[in-house]
């Protein structure tokens, strides 16, 4: 976990913690590690009911709610679909916020269109979703490492916004 990385799992869990909200992730290339800095925190689990490691298309459909036309007309990889899994967490594990991640953390599996290190990152309610896209690619450690670590930033942001709004 970086210092970046625990630092705003920190300054989450004490607004959760304070406002009592509940957090779920949906995880693709990151495959929990989003979660597992959240949950690195003593007294996450006061917040945080769980995730889903959506890896495959299929999963996304069945356990996130993701539509089928979405993937087939953006891929799995887009902002489209983020927003889709953000609202599916939230509606399979019944919480106030989520967490997304989808995209190619490489080596392999780029393309012209979509190269190695595009990566989609979401955060949101029922209501609002912020989306931030990735596109360096800097090996699969550090672009998985970097789309946490912006995942989490829009979450803060996110929360830090809701607040104002009240």
């Amino acid at each position: 976990m970086s210092v970046e990385t625990k630092t705003l799992s920190k300054e989450i869990s004490e607004i959760f913690w304070r406002e009592g909200y509940t957090l779920a992730t949906a995880e693709s290339c990151t495959a929990g590690n989003v979660a597992a800095i959240i949950t690195a925190i003593p007294g996450s689990s006061r917040f945080y009911k769980g995730g889903i490691i959506a890896y495959s298309d299929e999963v996304k459909k069945t356990h996130l709610y993701v539509n089928a036309e979405t993937l087939e007309q953006h891929g799995a990889v887009s902002e489209e679909t983020v927003v889709e899994m953000v609202k599916g967490a939230i509606k399979a594990l019944d919480v106030d916020y989520a967490m997304a991640t989808s995209g190619i953390a490489g080596p392999g599996g780029g393309s012209p269109e979509k190269p190695v290190g595009t990566i989609w990152v979401a955060a949101g309610t029922k209501d609002a979703v912020l989306t931030a896209k990735l596109t360096e690619d800097e090996g699969r450690e550090k672009n998985i490492q970097a789309a946490t670590a912006k995942t989490l930033q829009l979450l803060l942001e996110l929360c830090q916004n809701q607040g104002k709004e009240e």
